[in-house]
C-alpha cells in the first residue's frame, strides 16, 4: 500500500514523522517538509511504518545517496541528505529528547567532527549469508543485503569485497577493524582472541579486535578532550571511571594528575585496561554490584555506559559519593536524558552538553554533559 504524505518533525532513530488517515507514519528515506509518496512497510495499532517509494516535492538538502544499497541497507539513514541537514536533523532530535525526558531547554547544536560524511568507520562486521555472500543486514529484516561494488561507503579504507568474500564463512558475521597499527579481517567468533593498538594523547591502548573502540578515527581524542574540558581535574583529585573499557579515560585522568579507580564488566577490558594504565586500579563485574568496593568518595566521575543508560542505581551509588564534577559520555540522547533526570533528583544538574557527529550517514549522535552539584 502507498501513501502520499507531507512529512513533519524528525524523530529518534533516523525517522521522519508523517500522518496518514491520522495514524502516526515512521517514514525512513524522508525528510522534513517533503511531500513524499510512502510504501507501508508494517502497521501496528499505534502506528505504521514506511519507505520513501519517490519524492514529489523535495527539501532543499536532499542529495543522491553516494552508496547504491543505501535505500535497503540497515546501516546508514541519512545519505539523502546533505552535512548541513543532516547536523540540522541531529540537533533538532537531541533537544527534542532532552526537552521531553528531562526538562532540559538545550540550544547547543551537534558539532561535526574532521574527515567528512564517509570513510570513517574503522570497525565493521558485515553479515554472510549461507551461500558466502558478504553484506550487511537490511533496515528491520535478517535479509542479507550484498555489498555493491566498491564496498561500504563509510567505511575506512580496508580490505576490498573480494578480500572479504576469501575471508567469509557462510553464515558466520565478518569483523573488520582498522586499527593504527594494523587490520584484522577475522570471521565474528575468532576476532575475539585478537589485538590491535591505538594511540591516544601519546598513550598506546591495547584492545581486542572484537572488543569495544569507538569507531571513528577522531571520537577518541574527540571525547577525551571533550571530558577533560569538562571536568577541569586538578593534580591530587581523585576520580573513578564507571564502564571504563579498556582505559581511555583514565589514562587521561591518570596523565592529569588524579588517582583513579575504574570499573567495568568485561573481564577482557580490564585485563586490557590493567595494562594499558598501570597506574589506575580496575576491577571487573557489574557497576550496580561494585558500589561496597568502589572508593567511598571520588571528587570526579566518568560514566560512559551502554546505550541503555547508567539507570537508578547507578546514579545513586555516583551521587553518594559526592563528586565536585560528573563527565556523563552517551552514545543515545534518549538514554542520556532519562539519566539527566535522575540525577537531577539527586542534586546534580547538566552545566554543559556537547554533541559530536561521530557516525555521519547516521541517526546515531555522540554526547558530553558535565553534571555538578
Amino acid at each position: 500500500m502507498t501513501e502520499r504524505l507531507t512529512l513533519g518533525r524528525v524523530a529518534h532513530g533516523g525517522f521522519v514523522v508523517g500522518r496518514a488517515d491520522g495514524k502516526v507514519v515512521f517514514v525512513t528515506g524522508g525528510l522534513p517538509g517533503e511531500v513524499v509518496d510512502v510504501e507501508i512497510t508494517s502497521t501496528g495499532k499505534r502506528f505504521d511504518r514506511g519507505a520513501v517509494e519517490r519524492v514529489v516535492e523535495a527539501h532543499p538538502g536532499r542529495v543522491e545517496p553516494p552508496c547504491p544499497i543505501a535505500g535497503e541497507c540497515g546501516g546508514c539513514d541519512w545519505q539523502h541528505a546533505d552535512q548541513a541537514t543532516q547536523l540540522d536533523l541531529k540537533t533538532a532530535v537531541v533537544a527534542e529528547q532532552l526537552d521531553r525526558l528531562a526538562g532540559v531547554t538545550w540550544d547547543g547544536a551537534v558539532e561535526a567532527v574532521p574527515g567528512g560524511l564517509l570513510g570513517w568507520r574503522t570497525r565493521v562486521r558485515y553479515a554472510v549469508d549461507d551461500l558466502g555472500v558478504v553484506g550487511f543486514r537490511a533496515r528491520r529484516s535478517h535479509r542479507v543485503v550484498p555489498l555493491p561494488e566498491g564496498g561500504c561507503r563509510i567505511a575506512a579504507p580496508g580490505p576490498a569485497p573480494e578480500e572479504l568474500a576469501r575471508v567469509a564463512r557462510p553464515g558466520d558475521d565478518l569483523e573488520v577493524t582498522v586499527a593504527d597499527d594494523r587490520t584484522v579481517i577475522a570471521p565474528a567468533r575468532d576476532a575475539a582472541g585478537q589485538v590491535v593498538h591505538e594511540v591516544v594523547r601519546g598513550r598506546r591502548f591495547t584492545v581486542g579486535a572484537g572488543g569495544f573502540w569507538q569507531v571513528h578515527p577522531r571520537s577518541a581524542d574527540v571525547l577525551t578532550s571533550a571530558v577533560l574540558d569538562g571536568l577541569r581535574p586538578k593534580a591530587g583529585e581523585t576520580a573513578l571511571d564507571l564502564y571504563c573499557g579498556v582505559g581511555l579515560f583514565a589514562g587521561a585522568l591518570v596523565d592529569a594528575g588524579c588517582t583513579v579507580t575504574g570499573a567495568e564488566g568485561s573481564r577482557d577490558a580490564v585485563q586490557h585496561a590493567r595494562r594499558n594504565v598501570p597506574e589506575a586500579t580496575f576491577h571487573q563485574g557489574s557497576i550496580e554490584r561494585l558500589h561496597r568496593t568502589l572508593p567511598p568518595r571520588a571528587d570526579l566521575v566518568v560514566l560512559d555506559p551502554p546505550r541503555k543508560g547508567a539507570g537508578p542505581d547507578v546514579a545513586q551509588m555516583v551521587a553518594g559519593r559526592r563528586p565536585r564534577a560528573i563527565a556523563y559520555v552517551a552514545c543515545d540522547p534518549a538514554a542520556l536524558a532519562r539519566d539527566l533526570a535522575m540525577f537531577a533528583g539527586l542534586g546534580y544538574t547538566a552545566r554543559s552538553i556537547r554533541a559530536f557527529d561521530l557516525f555521519p550517514m547516521t541517526h546515531h549522535v555522540e554526547a558530553v554533559a558535565l553534571l555538578e552539584r
